[in-house]
């Protein structure tokens, strides 16, 4: 992959780097701020495969990182983008998770030290999936609802806490002793009747942020 790496700190910057371009990425551009992220990035033709940010970044030492990351996908919506923090920055990170088209992620830096699975996550972004962090998935909360969880039968919420959980639905119907096919329909039922349209790219991400409001 041809990454572009936003990172105000140089010694994890330089640490980022050397891991990357041992897993055999290639890092195309570097910044160690939210305005330099946007130039490096409008500088760049052809466009990264990858853009990673750190979320507190200068110039505000806040959420700058991630706001620049929501606004590069204004400007190019199927942009792949990794987010990784020290914390959970509640108060942008689902404007980020629920942007359409996918291909976005949100990693707590503790979750890197797992090489394989940083990796995964990696190609799994790239490829136009959606990768949260497990922490992220259980503390964030959204602040608006897609409907209440009352309609939902019993297997439907034991369904949905597992998808909360991060698994996917193969791992799903391990874990419950569940045909795929059973834990598609279960899937397709919670987003029904939370009123997730078919159309919407992110209805899995709505539908654990209202499992985890509804906790």
């Amino acid at each position: 992959m041809r990454i572009l790496l936003a990172e105000d700190s140089a010694l994890m910057r330089e640490a980022l780097i050397a891991l990357l371009e041992r897993l055999g990425h290639e890092i195309v551009g570097r910044a160690g701020s939210a305005p330099e992220l946007l130039a490096v990035f409008a500088a760049l033709d052809p466009a990264p495969d990858l853009v990673i940010t750190d979320v507190r970044m200068p110039p505000d030492l806040t959420d700058d990182g991630l706001r620049a990351a929501i606004e590069l996908r204004h400007v190019s919506p199927e942009q792949p983008i990794l987010v990784l923090s020290q914390y959970i920055a509640e108060s942008y990170a689902q404007d980020l998770l629920t942007l359409p088209g996918g291909a976005l992620g949100y990693l707590l830096k503790d979750r890197i030290a797992h090489v394989r699975d940083f990796e995964r996550a990696l190609t799994g972004i790239v490829s136009g999936g959606t990768v949260i962090d497990p922490e992220v998935v259980r503390t964030l909360l959204a602040r608006t609802m897609p409907g209440p969880l009352e309609g939902l039968t019993p297997r439907e919420r034991e369904v949905l806490a597992l998808m909360a959980d991060g698994l996917s639905n193969s791992d799903i119907a391990a874990a419950l002793v569940l045909s795929d096919a059973a834990v598609s329909k279960h899937v397709g039922n919670i987003f029904l009747k939370l009123g997730l349209s078919p159309v919407d790219e992110n209805r899995r991400v709505r539908a654990v942020l209202a499992y985890l409001q509804a906790r």
